[in-house]
């Protein structure tokens, strides 16, 4: 199986998906010049994966920042997630959030109300 590891950058998060192990994660600054194409090769993998997907999946997500068409690609993630999830995948999302950053955990809400995959809510110290 294959595994995608893009680097981060002061605008871009890094993202490590191993699909053998069906562990996935972003971590760092989300305000990429064009989101799509930032994400367009994750979420390519994700298809992929969906095709034969781990009995587990872990997703970790560990955002400073991300700005709004960044949401949007994020979502996206979430509903080929949400998916493998449905296909019978066990998937769980850990939503980090510094302890003092509401934004962050309003955020990750909003997106547990939106998808129907199990969320927890992990906050960390700064």
């Amino acid at each position: 199986m294959e595994r995608i590891v893009i680097e981060g950058t002061p605008k871009t998060p890094t993202i490590s998906f191993d699909m053998a192990s069906g562990h996935l994660e972003i971590r760092g600054r989300s305000i990429p010049e064009n989101s799509i194409e930032f994400y367009k090769p994750l979420v390519e993998h994700l298809e992929k994966y969906a095709a034969k997907p781990q009995a587990n999946t872990n997703v970790n997500i560990q955002l400073e920042y991300f700005n709004t068409s960044s949401s949007k690609c994020i979502l996206d993630v979430f509903k080929k997630l949400e998916a493998i999830h449905k296909g019978g995948s066990a998937i769980v999302i850990n939503w980090y959030y510094e302890q003092d950053d509401e934004d962050m955990l309003e955020a990750g809400e909003d997106y547990q109300a939106i998808i129907n995959v199990p969320f927890k809510m992990v906050e960390v110290a700064e």
